[in-house]
């Protein structure tokens, strides 16, 4: 149940519109309309105060001054960004209204006018976990003699106290967002772009604002929206260009977004089994449905947007359908350049998919230390210099150039997901499966490598330890063995899990070099690589505090793999077989990412997955006692019931047991809200 206040607490509450009816209970019917189930108007903070102690759900809170289409409401109630959300503004502050600097979408300085990059627009969506938080701050405003809003002053630092000295007079809702940020609530910025909402404080202003908000088409600028802002070139120019004509034809087909998606993913599966196929039609048509297959990739975001049907569950399964699909199609790849006669097809796409997903790892884990980073704005001014400053100088100003040849160029050279597609449909098509792999695995080890150096420069400046934020354990997958043995804190964990993954590229040439030497490797090679492997687990227990520790996952990612690899080889195990074992491994692994990107709980059966350091044991075993195939399709198999058992538990019925679990009711035995 969403409840939605309206706080006419201000002079603006009077405030009339052309119609005569006022902005209050014309805000009141836009609540409704924009999905709220309970509308209430609070005469002051005290009374807002009292709504929310009663409320469960998530409260949506407005000032009695907003003029703005009701999709401006609507998208800020259904944000998927954060629990909790602030409609910010572009317009300059008016007297009383709070100027807000925002990071990676978060707003992490509130009250000063230096550095802003907005203002507040007096809308807030406040999450679940949040209400405590909101009751204090109303209570807490309320009380305040004079509002802590300084103009030019020191900023509200989200969970340090309000600035002091001169202020001005403020709006209720803004003093509630300014003692909201103070008490340390995370807020996450929700910007409006194409449609209008302006806060007003006189009848001309209103006038004003009315008539620009008729003068925009609505449903249209909806489905502009529901494309990116920003994306990649490919995507930008080959798609987005007309995918919203496909997103409006799936919305009037009632078309779901997760539907939408297992649609993109036939078209993948049914590309891959046309490249395996081979011959110049079917690697055509198999490139056609590749590109189609992206196309429907993007619509399901964008029919998501468009319709506002945002879920967890949708998140997470565009997360994982995303990377299957590219894998799937790795696959065909392989088989088509080994049936084309080239005997390292499948090792080439083997190569593809553990290059792609330890990129991935790292991806991840960039971008939460930036967010992690964002949220800690002292950081940055304390490590201005450097050649880690000046890059990101560089970059910050390079995003802002949008559309320039540089801006293309920084956003083309990461290879992304639209310019890796497109590349393996072109040279699939025209050149066959292996020169697709090959080229994949050129530009991808160069993004790789331009990636992997920028950013190491960067995290060394900004100094950020995001792993002492998670749960190490889990985004390590560690297992019992990690867990058991003693810490090591020198020389660090990252180095530990970069020695493990170099001893595994190790084990892993020499394994094929002594199969292309028709020789096998000594019977003790495989125990011993694993004993080294494992030394990575010695830093399980070491903090994880230093500036580069956001690598450890990746490189234990690489050293799995690379083990895995070098068994089934030392083995004569299928590559087929590795390959899929190995595919295996990455669902897993990109579950795990996939909820640290969504901020979801861990899945519910992660102790038996046994952990990263149990399962090499395993397999070390198994290729000791000559059962390397064997093991491979056990542990493979094992893991993957495992995987699909947790997805049936978290989105099925541990959802369907909290669906059919009580409705509380407060002390005096009304329903919430």
């Amino acid at each position: 149940m969403t409840l939605a206040i309206v706080l006419a607490a201000d002079a603006a509450a009077g405030l009339t519109t052309g119609a005569g009816k006022s902005l209050v209970d014309r805000l009141v019917g836009q609540w409704q309309r924009a999905g709220a189930s309970d509308v209430r108007v609070a005469v002051d903070l005290p009374d807002l105060a009292a709504l929310v102690a009663g409320a469960t759900g998530p409260v949506l809170v407005s000032g009695a001054d907003l003029v703005a289409h009701t999709a401006v409401l609507r998208h800020l109630a259904t944000s998927p960004v954060g629990p909790t959300v602030a409609l910010v503004l572009t317009d300059p502050p008016a007297p009383g209204q709070v100027p807000v600097r925002e990071e990676r979408g978060q707003v992490v300085a509130v009250g000063a006018a230096e550095g802003a990059t907005g203002v507040f627009g007096g809308v807030l969506r406040v999450g679940s976990a949040d209400l405590p938080a909101l009751a204090v701050a109303a209570e807490a405003a309320a009380r305040a003699a004079t509002p802590a809003i300084a103009p030019g002053g020191q900023a509200a630092v989200p969970g340090e106290p309000m600035p002091t000295g001169q202020a001005r007079a403020a709006g209720a809702v803004d003093q509630l967002f300014a003692e909201l940020a103070a008490g340390g609530t995370r807020c996450f910025a929700h910007r409006v772009r194409l449609l209008v909402a302006h806060r007003v404080n006189t009848p001309a202003e209103a006038d004003r604002a009315e008539a620009a908000v008729a003068a925009v088409d609505e449903d249209r600028a909806e489905l502009r929206l529901s494309v990116k802002e920003r994306d990649d070139f490919f995507t930008t120019f080959f798609v987005s260009t007309w995918s919203p004509y496909v997103t409006k034809a799936a919305a009037r087909l009632r078309l779901s977004p997760t539907a939408v998606t297992m649609i993109s993913v036939a078209f993948a599966v049914a590309a891959a089994l046309l490249f395996g196929v081979g011959g110049r039609p079917a690697l055509v048509a198999g490139a056609i449905l590749l590109y189609l297959g992206f196309v429907l990739d993007c619509v399901d975001g964008q029919l998501a947007r468009y319709t506002r049907q945002f879920s967890a569950w949708g998140g997470w399964l565009d997360t994982m359908a995303d990377r299957a699909k590219e894998y799937v199609v790795y696959a065909g790849l392989g088989y088509g350049a080994t049936h084309a006669g080239f005997r390292y097809g499948w090792a080439l796409a083997i190569a593809a998919m553990t290059l792609q997903t330890v990129r991935h790892m790292t991806d991840t884990w960039y971008g939460a230390l930036h967010d992690e980073a964002a949220r800690r704005p002292g950081r940055a001014t304390e490590q201005a210099g450097g050649i880690g400053g000046k890059l990101n100088a560089a970059s910050t100003k390079v995003q802002a150039d949008t559309g320039s040849v540089s801006y293309w160029l920084k956003r083309t050279v990461v290879f992304p997901i639209g310019e890796r597609w497109a590349l393996i449909a072109l040279t699939a098509a025209l050149f066959g499966p292996l020169v697709a792999l090959c080229a994949v695995l050129a530009w991808g080890t160069l993004a790789f490598a331009y990636t992997g150096a920028l950013r190491t420069l960067r995290a060394r400046w900004m100094r950020v330890p995001v792993m002492a934020t998670v749960d190490v354990t889990l985004h390590r997958d560690d297992g019992p063995w990690a867990r058991a043995v003693p810490a090591v804190r020198r020389p660090g964990p990252l180095a530990l899990a970069v020695f493990g993954a170099v001893s595994a590229a190790t084990l892993l040439i020499w394994a094929l070099a002594t199969v292309h030497a028709g020789q096998r490797l000594p019977g003790w090679a495989v125990p011993l690589g694993a004993l080294v492997l494992l030394v990575g687990a010695l830093g399980a227990r070491a903090p994880h505090t230093g500036p580069l520790d956001w690598l450890v996952p990746a490189a234990l990612r690489a050293g799995e793999y690379l083990f895995a690899i070098a068994v089934g080889v030392a083995g004569r195990a299928p590559a087929w077989l590795i390959f899929g074992y190995v595919f295996v491994l990455t669902l897993h692994h990109y579950d795990l990412t996939a909820r640290l990107e969504k901020r979801q709980a861990a899945p519910p059966l992660h102790v038996a997955t046994a952990g990263w350091d149990v399962r090499s044991i395993v397999l070390a075993a198994a290729s000791k006692t000559g059962i390397t195939s064997i093991g491979l399709i056990t542990i493979g198999a094992y893991l993957l019931v495992v995987f699909v058992a947790s997805v049936v538990l978290a989105w099925v019925v541990l959802p369907a047991r909290a669906r059919r679990a009580p409705v509380p009711v407060d002390g005096g035995g009304r329903s919430p809200g």
